[in-house]
C-alpha cells in the first residue's frame, strides 16, 4: 500500500478520535463521560488485546483495581474474563487448530453447577442489578460467581509455556500488592481522591471515621499484600527454595511478608498462609531432609518468645493471633471474641434455612422491600436475627453460602468440583515435567488449604469461587490438562539364535585391503 494511502487512513482514524476525546474532556466528569472514554480506550487497545488477552487476563486477575464507571464498580478481573473468554471464542470460530485444553473432569462440574445457578435464579426472582434500576437486587452476587467459573474456560483456552510458568505465576500474585493503595486513603489530599476510585479502601483502614490512624486501625490492604507476597514466593522458590537455596535474601524477605500479614488483623489471612506452608512442607517431603529439625528448633523458638511478650504486640497482631491460647490483651481479645460469638449465633440463626431451602434454594435476589430492610439494619452490624440473616445472606460460612442460596443441588455441584479438582492437581503434582514441581505442589495445597478453610473458618461462595477457578485453572493452562503416568514401554523379546546361523557368525571387516 503506497504510504500516502496509509497516511490519509490514519488520519482518518485519528483526527476523529481526537475531536471525540477532546469533547469527552471538555464534557462534565460524570459517569457516562467516563464511560465513553472507557469504550474509546478500548476500542485503540484492541490490537493488544487480540495479542496479549491472556497474558493479560493472569497479570490482572488479583488487582485490587476496579471499573468505578460501569455499573456495579466490578473488579478489573471480571472485564478481563469476559474480554479473554470472548477473543478466545472467536479465535476458535476462525481456526479450528485453536483449541481449549481439554480437561472434561472439571468442564462437567462447572457446566452442571452454572445450570444449577440459572435455574435457581430463574425460579426465584432472576438476576437483577439494582444500579441499573431493576427493582431486584443480587444481581452482582451472581455475576460474580458466574464470572469466576467462566475464568476457569479463560484460563483454559491457551497453554502457559513451561518457560514462562514462573513469570505468569509470578505476576499473578503480585498483582495483590496494589491493594494496599487503598490503605493510603486517610494519608492523601483530597486532591488525590480520583486515585482511590480506581483502588477503593479496604474498609478497615478508614474504619477510624476520618480521625487518622490509632492503635486499633486495621490495614486490610497491607495485610492483602503481605498475603500476597508470602503465596508469592511459595509459589515461585517453594519451601525449599525459600530457606535452603543459599540465596541469603530469601528468608528474611518471606518473614518481611509474613509480618505485614498482621496488620490487617485477619485470623483467615494467618490460618490460610500457615496452612498453605504446612502442606507444601510435606509436598516437598521436607521432613525427609536434614534442615527439617532446624525449622522444629526455630518454631520452638519462636513460640516460646510469643508467649510471654503477646500481649505487648500491636493491637491488630494480637487479634490475629486471638484464635491461639495466648495471654492477650483484653481490648484485644474481646474485638476478636465479639466476632466469633457474632458469627457463631449468624450460623445458630441461619441453620433452621437449610431443611427450607434444601431442594429449591434461595438464590441471591432481594426485593426493594428486603434492601429496605437491610439498609435499615446496616448499622446493627453485631445484632444477627433471624430476619437480618435470611435477607442478606451474608452467613460467615462457606458450607451455609452453597446449601441455602443453591440447595442440594448446588452442594452436590461445589463438591464434585472439588473432588475432580483435587484428583487433576494430585495427578499434575505426580506426574507433571520435574520443573513445574515447585508451582504444581504450590496449588496442589493452596487449593487443599482453602478448602480446609471455606469448610471450618470462614467462606463465601460468590466470593472465592473465583480463587477455586483460578488455581485449577492454572494448572491445567501450565500443565496442557491433567497429566497421566506414562506406561513403561514393554521390554523387548530376546532373539534366540542357533550356532548354525549366519547370525551366529561374527563377521570382521578387514582394516585394509589384501
Amino acid at each position: 500500500m503506497p504510504a500516502v494511502i496509509r497516511t490519509a487512513i490514519i488520519y482518518a482514524v485519528i483526527v476523529p478520535l481526537a475531536v471525540w476525546m477532546g469533547y469527552l474532556l471538555a464534557a462534565p466528569a460524570d459517569r457516562s463521560t467516563f464511560s465513553y472514554a472507557g469504550i474509546l480506550a478500548l476500542i485503540m487497545a484492541a490490537p493488544l488485546l487480540l495479542r496479549w488477552h491472556h497474558f493479560l487476563l493472569v497479570a490482572t486477575w488479583n488487582l485490587g483495581l476496579t471499573i468505578f464507571f460501569l455499573p456495579g464498580s466490578p473488579p478489573v478481573w471480571m472485564l478481563m474474563t469476559a474480554l479473554s473468554l470472548g477473543i478466545s471464542v472467536l479465535h476458535r470460530t476462525v481456526n479450528d487448530k485453536a483449541r481449549f485444553l481439554s480437561a472434561p473432569s472439571i468442564t462437567l462440574p462447572l457446566i452442571y453447577f452454572m445450570a444449577v445457578v440459572l435455574f435457581t435464579a430463574k425460579l426465584t426472582g432472576g438476576i437483577g442489578l439494582h444500579a441499573l434500576g431493576n427493582e431486584t437486587a443480587g444481581g452482582k452476587s451472581y455475576f460474580l460467581l458466574l464470572l469466576g467459573i467462566l475464568g476457569y474456560f479463560a484460563l483454559t483456552a491457551q497453554r502457559i509455556p513451561p518457560k514462562r510458568a514462573k513469570l505468569y505465576i509470578s505476576l499473578f500474585f503480585l498483582a495483590g500488592f496494589s491493594s494496599v493503595i487503598g490503605d493510603l486513603a486517610t494519608l492523601m489530599p483530597y486532591q488525590s481522591s480520583f486515585i482511590f476510585a480506581l483502588f477503593p479502601p479496604s474498609g478497615f483502614g478508614v474504619a477510624t471515621g476520618g480521625t487518622g490512624i490509632t492503635e486499633t486501625t486495621r490495614f486490610g490492604g497491607l495485610a492483602t499484600m503481605g498475603m500476597s507476597g508470602v503465596l508469592f514466593m511459595l509459589a515461585r522458590y517453594g519451601v525449599l527454595g525459600i530457606f535452603t537455596s543459599g540465596r541469603l535474601w530469601r528468608p528474611p524477605l518471606f518473614g518481611v511478608f509474613f509480618v505485614l500479614i498482621f496488620f490487617g488483623g485477619f485470623r483467615s489471612y494467618i490460618i490460610l498462609c500457615g496452612a498453605v506452608f504446612v502442606f507444601q512442607c510435606y509436598l516437598e517431603r521436607l521432613h525427609k531432609t536434614k534442615i527439617f529439625p532446624v525449622f522444629i528448633f526455630a518454631g520452638v523458638i519462636a513460640v516460646t518468645l510469643i508467649i510471654p511478650f503477646a500481649h505487648k504486640l500491636p493491637f491488630t497482631f494480637q487479634r490475629s493471633l486471638a484464635f491461639l491460647p495466648l495471654k492477650l490483651d483484653p481490648v484485644a481479645f474481646q474485638a476478636a471474641e465479639s466476632t466469633k460469638e457474632w458469627r457463631l449465633q449468624i450460623w445458630k440463626d441461619a441453620l433452621p434455612l437449610v431443611p427450607k431451602y434444601l431442594l429449591l434454594g434461595k438464590g441471591y435476589a432481594l426485593t426493594r422491600g428486603e434492601l429496605d430492610v437491610a439498609s435499615s439494619r446496616a448499622f446493627t452490624r453485631y445484632a444477627s436475627d433471624f430476619e437480618t440473616v435470611e435477607i442478606t445472606g451474608n452467613y460467615h460460612s462457606g458450607p451455609l453460602s452453597v446449601a441455602i442460596p443453591f440447595g442440594i443441588w448446588g452442594v452436590i455441584a461445589v463438591l464434585w468440583f472439588w473432588i475432580a479438582s483435587l484428583r487433576a492437581l494430585l495427578f499434575n503434582y505426580r506426574y507433571g515435567d520435574l520443573e513445574l514441581r515447585t508451582i504444581n505442589s504450590f496449588l496442589l495445597a493452596s487449593f487443599v488449604a482453602k478448602v480446609l478453610l471455606f469448610l471450618i473458618v470462614f467462606g463465601g461462595l460468590y466470593g472465592d469461587m473465583f480463587y477455586f477457578a483460578s488455581l485449577i485453572g492454572l494448572s491445567i493452562s501450565i500443565n496442557r490438562g491433567i497429566r497421566r503416568p506414562v506406561a513403561a514401554p514393554a521390554p523387548a523379546k530376546a532373539v534366540m539364535v542357533s550356532p548354525a546361523s549366519p547370525l551366529a557368525r561374527p563377521h570382521f571387516q578387514p582394516s585394509f585391503p589384501r
